[in-house]
């Protein structure tokens, strides 16, 4: 017999809207079928918001104010028990001062501004860090994720899945960028032996359990997809379309796209060491092979030993696969040297409606 946790909330009333009821399972009442649950967990229940809305923001101050419109409306379908928290990248523009004005429109909508950039995938793990909500959506600050595909998105969790991806069908990005993200997918799912959906990309709804893992995970290089793939919780997806940009173009050069996919096969996979180990041996055996070839030939045949010009080609060829390995190597070594020092993966500079917090 499953008997109602008192934790469960009767009424809500954060913009004067009534909510409905909804019941929540304590724990201990499920173990033990009693009612007992303490007062601690009831505090936390009652103020956690039910939907936790997260978006990296950078150089956006032109789509904020229309982000927010549409996010609020494609939410109070559902409920207006959510929060949407803003994380502002240090995009040189107005952002954060937009973000400021919403915040004192609405107590929903909270902010963090970082002391300097530090990039999209710590912009999403800081919102998470800081978001409330017993759902968290994920999303970007440029309307090509739409915030008409959210009830969908938290209908589907419903059915009993900790994740929930949004499918992108047809992509409204430059071909070459597609073109790039689909041979960098390919390659990494190649290096990490998993199958990673590169039609999925940051937009999706999680659970509670979901963050509170990947909160557990402090390495410095990070990829938000990765990392929650990683996890392995029961995940899903649906179609959903992918909007144009509201304006302008992606931040994103060739160069930082380069810098992403390097970093982030080398933080999920060892497999280029792997490879090099194997095309060592590969290299060594087939020139054991040539060389027992040429010993044969001199001394069955007296075919005179020549080729000076093969062999510094020879020494050359092999001598730059083995600084290429000695390199991937020193990458991987800097790379754990980085973790070593034990930084903070971001720094707050300032909040709207949240306290910086001082665990993290």
């Amino acid at each position: 017999m499953f008997i109602a946790c008192p934790s469960s909330r009767a009424l809500r009333c954060l913009t004067g809207v009534v909510q409905p009821l909804r019941r929540t399972l304590c724990p201990s009442a499920a173990k033990w079928g009693t009612g007992a649950c303490s007062e601690t967990i009831y505090q936390l229940r009652l103020n956690m918001p039910l939907i936790s809305i997260i978006v990296p923001v950078y150089k956006a101050e032109n789509s904020l104010d229309e982000l927010y419109r549409r996010l609020a409306a494609a939410l109070e379908t559902v409920t207006t028990d959510f929060e949407i928290v803003l994380v502002e990248d240090c995009g040189g523009d107005r952002s954060w001062e937009i973000i400021e004005r919403l915040s004192a429109q609405d107590v929903r909508v909270k902010g963090l501004q970082f002391s300097r950039n530090f990039g999209q995938h710590y912009g999403i793990t800081a919102g998470l860090d800081y978001c409330s909500g017993e759902w968290a959506v994920v999303m970007d600050c440029d309307l090509q994720d739409r915030p008409e595909e959210i009830p969908r998105l938290y209908t589907k969790a419903l059915e009993g899945y900790d994740i929930v991806l949004a499918r992108r069908g047809k992509r409204q990005d430059p071909l070459l960028k597609r073109c790039t993200s689909w041979l960098f997918y390919k390659l990494f799912s190649y290096l990490i032996d998993m199958e990673y959906d590169g039609q999925a990309g940051n937009f999706r709804i999680m659970s509670r359990k979901v963050v509170e893992n990947f909160r557990k995970m402090r390495e410095q290089l990070r990829f938000f997809g990765g990392l929650v793939q990683w996890m392995g919780f029961p995940t899903t997806s649906i179609d959903v379309e992918h909007a144009e940009r509201m304006e302008g173009n992606s931040t994103y050069t060739f160069a930082k796209l380069w810098k992403l996919a390097s970093e982030t096969i080398i933080a999920y996979s060892d497999k280029p060491l792997r490879l090099a180990v194997r095309f060592g041996f590969t290299m060594a055996f087939m020139a054991f092979c040539y060389g027992m070839y040429v010993l044969l030939r001199a001394a069955l045949y007296s075919v005179p030993v020549q080729g000076w010009s093969s062999l510094i080609v020879s020494l050359y060829f092999i001598g730059g696969i083995i600084i290429a390995i000695l390199g991937i190597m020193g990458i991987y070594l800097g790379k754990a040297f980085d973790e070593s020092k034990k930084r903070p993966l971001y720094i707050v500079n300032r909040t709207a409606r949240l306290e910086i917090q001082k665990d993290i």
